[in-house]
């Protein structure tokens, strides 16, 4: 009889190299390692081999970057999902695709449950388990870090050796250094002196796409950008596919010092967290479609789409991709981004984006409208009876509160 089979999401790290082992021995299953590549680079090198050597039967590396921009950035980018004011949603957005990238390879292999890495405290477990639910809820889900009962594990000092005991001789070592989370949007920064939010980042060793505003060159780069109905198309005049887009805004960001940030965040679970994030391409490409966007969307709609922004941003920040009421805000969305055509400007400078003009055929402003030359379709006298209208709440209240004064 086949032993059943898990899926493990495998990072190659020493806790999900450690659950290889402690899967086996505690349930007795096969497991499946399932590597997401959404864009994190050198971190996948070696991980066929590590996989292998600490038990596991096969290993996955499922590349789904073009398949993260388009479809989990572009949506993020077009809603100017942004959460708490600051947080450009980069971990957030790439865990339902792997969701659903893990649940794909299990239904493949006939797995009947799915395992993750991520702890009890963190936000990930929540988006990793609804995409699971969302997608397959008859796969079980199994989260070492909350079964404290068989997971005794407490430290780096006890992973590696439970590895060693069980013949994984692996290049880890004990010293602690940044919780990192990388893919091709951002980076994610905790631990060390970021743990008190008191200490000033030490971003000499922290930083990793890029150097600090100091550091940045002393003259400016201008970048241009083109998009239609919201979607980026080109860099400097150069038409790429999203993904290449935004590896180029990485460099051109990382070069000037772009995205850094450094927040004190609210988990869905309940506690504050402090973190650095570095997101010099997506801090870019945000700015460049709102700087578009205020020249062609009217004032009602760009109203309403803010608020909607902030609620877009808090349900994929919570792990709701897959839920009616994302798709129905994303329709929302798109029918908002038919006219986000055109190009925009901008200079890099310090950690600053500078705009530097923007133009569109389907541009609302009109400068006959907005110079202080008198034009055709403006009479100044019109305004007069517009502020009698819009005034007249304040003046009644205003009246009445005059006259119960002189009644007392």
């Amino acid at each position: 009889m086949s032993k059943e089979k898990v899926v493990l999401a495998y990072s190659g790290g020493l806790d999900t190299t450690a659950i290889i082992p402690w899967l086996k021995e505690n349930f007795g299953y096969e497991v499946i390692c399932c590597c997401i590549d959404c864009g994190q680079g050198e971190e996948l090198d070696g991980l066929d081999e590590r996989a292998k050597l600490s038990g596991a039967s096969k290993l996955y590396i499922e590349n789904i970057v073009d398949d993260f921009c388009d479809n989990y950035i572009v949506p993020c980018v077009k809603a100017g999902a942004v959460y708490e004011n600051k947080y450009l949603l980069g971990t957030s957005m790439a865990r339902p695709a792997i969701a659903k990238k893990l649940v794909e390879i299990a239904r493949k292999e006939g797995a009947v449950a799915i395992c993750h890495g991520a702890t009890g405290k963190g936000n990930d477990q929540i988006r990793f388990e609804l995409g699971i639910k969302a997608l397959a809820p008859d796969i079980k889900i199994i989260a070492p870090w909350r079964m404290t009962d068989v997971w005794t594990m407490q430290s780096r000092e006890d992973e590696i050796a439970y590895c060693q005991q069980h013949g994984i001789d692996l290049p880890f070592d004990a010293k602690h250094s940044y919780s990192r989370d990388r893919n091709l949007w951002h980076i994610s920064h905790e631990g060390l002196e970021l743990e008190d939010p008191a200490n000033e980042p030490n971003y000499d060793d922290l930083l990793v796409l890029g150097v600090s505003p100091e550091k940045a060159p002393d003259e400016g780069e201008y970048v241009t950008m083109t998009f239609e109905a919201g979607v980026p198309k080109s860099v400097n005049g150069k038409e790429m596919k999203v993904s290449d887009i935004i590896k180029e805004l990485n460099r051109l960001g990382g070069k000037h010092g772009i995205g850094i940030i450094d927040i004190v965040e609210n988990r869905v679970v309940g506690m504050k967290s402090r973190g650095v994030y570095e997101t010099p391409g997506g801090t870019i490409l945000m700015a460049a479609h709102e700087q578009l966007e205020e020249l062609v969307l009217d004032r009602a709609t760009y109203e309403v789409k803010k608020d909607l922004g902030n609620k877009f941003a808090q349900i994929v920040y919570e792990g709701k991709w897959f839920t009616p009421l994302r798709e129905a805000i994303q329709a929302f969305m798109d029918v908002t981004q038919e006219y986000v055509t055109g190009e925009v400007k901008f200079k890099l400078y310090k950690g600053n984006i500078i705009k530097a003009g923007e133009t569109s055929p389907y541009s609302l402003y009109s400068e006959s409208l907005a110079s202080f030359t008198t034009g055709d379709l403006y009479d100044h006298h019109d305004a007069d009876g517009f502020i009698t209208l819009f005034g007249l709440p304040l003046k009644v209240r205003a009246m009445k509160m005059q006259e119960l004064k002189k009644n007392k």
